[in-house]
């Protein structure tokens, strides 16, 4: 085959640079109102037809264009946003210059700009990569963006759009994060006539102005279930900042869709973040749940790299180590100050479920009445529990304790119901608590400590392990040997591209070394840190407090309920089991009022 290089047309490779820049309508979206963002914008507005699919309008209140910026903006790799050649001096959301022509490459786009101190407003069309000419026209200062027939010019990419719903969600939720990122920005979203999002703009500090438009974006629910996190970390390099809020464990979801993750302003659904977040709530969370959190990473642009994927949602750093170690340790500190407080949802849920008509219960002229009347009825002719136990019978019901709940958050302990719950009484409602639950928490805790604290109990092997590597993988496993070592893992040099295992952690028993070695080897390569070995000493830990913990259908004495309150109290995340789910439930007065119509 006698084949030829030959230079692509300019159309077709706008077309194939629109493919990563505009895979659906979000993210065509995202980039209009960044480019937005960077015109200095105080108000953006959004307008959406079908979806994205028939329009996308976004005008903004900017410092507009001229006529040539204007016929210059649709041009490949032509921006305003880079003044230098520094690709780590990033200060602006764009700085490709890509979005504008891969747009245009595959619909119908047209922009309308005026500059502030200009009498008339220009504009110009782009159909299919096919570029007309400014021609005067009517608009106030800022600039207005049309996109019409997303996709038109490469009609196979509409096959691999979703629903209309999932795209309009996914357009809200670009608008939505960029503009929690932009407090002072006035923001609204119109699709299809109907108004989804609008936000004024902030005033204010920074973090108050930050915090309200984080409220109003996800909603009253998250803050009422988070704890504020906030760190500094400073060196010679600059400051680097983080801040936001952590939900609570037991407020978790099914996806990763709550996180809201967000580096010099910019969105991003990075790798190394994500796994910083899952790392921090590892002793918390089962797998396939999810914490929701709104962390905002602030540092010097030469420690980040921005210029990783056209669509500019990832990014890379220069000590991703630091970034992953200052994320886990200040979510920890803030989960740490929650102590045993459980999201407030757990309870919302149980009295709906209360509330829910119950199938052995049948409705009689408009009031509730149980099908097993006549056995409630022998239940209540039948003889006191002081009788009942002359004649062999047990009382499960445990003795109310004679103090008073006053000044204790879990109250005291009044009974022990199936030999599985404790009920206790709070000075203005009770508690509901999983025994099993609960202190299978509290062992957690206690062994995290002996962890932490330095005594790993080890084991020597009979016969040494030894793991071959290739030379680089070798040298970074040796190289963490100390920090191997602290954690019960005893690693010495054996010959080139070689490692000897003569001690292994005791906590996990009989194990694959080899397999361990070479994931502790990939993980400080890529995060310069020795997770594996810390985790899997976690999941040990976990399974041993599951397994000593006060199992289900056990009697407790009230001062066994009451010593597992006081404890609860006292030890840091007993609000939730070692998967996430809550170890207790507390009820309001007012909530148990509302259940028989005292309210």
């Amino acid at each position: 085959m006698n084949v030829t290089i030959r230079r692509l047309p300019e159309t077709l490779v706008n077309r194939i640079a629109a493919g990563e820049v505009v895979e659906r309508p979000a993210a065509a979206v995202k980039e209009l109102v960044e480019n937005a963002i960077d015109a200095g914008a105080s108000r953006i507005d959004v307008v959406l037809g079908e979806a994205g699919r028939a329009l996308i309008a976004v005008a903004d209140d900017g410092k507009g264009m001229t006529a040539d910026e204007l016929s210059l903006a649709v041009e490949r790799h032509a921006t305003s946003k880079l003044p230098g050649d520094d690709l780590l001096a990033i200060h602006t959301l764009g700085f490709r210059g890509e979005a504008l022509p891969s747009i245009g490459a595959v619909a119908r786009l047209t922009l309308v700009s005026r500059t502030k101190d200009a009498a008339e407003a220009w504009s110009l069309s782009v159909e299919g990569g096919r570029k007309g000419e400014p021609v005067p026209a009517a608009a106030p200062p800022g600039t207005r963006v049309e996109v019409r027939d997303l996709f038109y010019a490469t009609p196979a990419r509409l096959k691999f759009l979703k629903g209309e719903r999932a795209e309009r969600d996914a357009c809200e939720d670009a608008v939505a994060r960029l503009a929690m990122a932009h407090p002072r920005i006035a923001f609204s979203l119109v699709a299809d006539g109907r108004s989804v999002l609008k936000l004024p703009a902030q005033t204010g500090p920074d973090d108050t102005a930050r915090l309200a438009r984080v409220a109003a974006v996800i909603g009253k629910e998250f803050f009422d279930n988070a704890v504020a996190v906030a760190a500094v970390r400073q060196d010679d390099e600059g400051e680097i900042r983080l801040a936001g809020h952590a939900g609570l464990p037991t407020y978790n979801r099914a996806t990763s869709l709550h996180q809201y993750l967000f580096v010099n302003g910019r969105p991003v659904r990075d790798k190394l973040l994500a796994g910083a977040v899952r790392g921090a709530y590892a002793d918390f969370l089962a797998r396939d749940r999810h914490p929701a959190v709104a962390l905002f990473l602030d540092l010097p642009t030469q420690l980040v790299d921005a210029n990783v994927h056209p669509a500019k949602t990832e990014v890379r750093f220069r000590d991703p180590a630091r970034i992953r170690g200052l994320i886990v340790a200040s979510l920890k500190e803030a989960l740490d100050r929650a102590g045993f407080r459980a999201s407030t949802h757990v309870a919302i849920e149980a009295l709906d479920l209360v509330r829910q008509p119950s199938p052995q219960y049948a409705f009689a002229g408009g009031a509730q009445i149980a099908r097993g009347v006549a056995e409630a009825s022998v239940a209540y002719h039948a003889p006191p529990p002081q009788a009942a136990a002359a004649f062999g019978a047990s009382v499960p019901m445990a003795m109310p304790s004679p103090a008073e709940p006053r000044n204790l958050p879990l109250g005291i302990a009044r009974a022990q119901l199936h030999e599985t719950y404790v009920i206790a009484q709070t000075a203005d409602g009770i508690v509901i608590v999983d025994q099993h639950a609960a202190h299978e928490r509290l062992v957690y805790e206690r062994m995290k400590e002996a962890l932490a604290a330095g005594s790993v109990a080890r084991q020597t092997l009979l016969i040494p392990e030894v793991v071959e590597l290739d030379d680089a993988a070798a040298a970074r496993v040796l190289a963490k040997a100390g920090e191997l070592g602290e954690l019960g893992l005893g690693i010495e040099a054996f010959g080139p591209g070689a490692v000897m295992v003569r001690e292994t952690p005791a906590l996990l028993g009989e194990l694959d070394v080899k397999g361990l070695v070479r994931d502790l080897a990939d993980e400080i390569a890529e995060h310069g840190a020795a997770l594996s070995l810390k985790e899997r000493l976690g999941e040990v830990c976990g399974t041993m407090a599951c397994h000593g913990a006060v199992r289900a259908g056990r009697r407790l004495s009230g001062a066994e309920m009451d010593a597992l309150l006081r404890q609860m109290e006292a030890t840091p995340h007993s609000g939730q089991c070692n998967h996430g789910r809550p170890t207790y439930v507390e009820l309001k007065l007012a909530d148990i009022e509302k259940l028989f119509g005292r309210r």
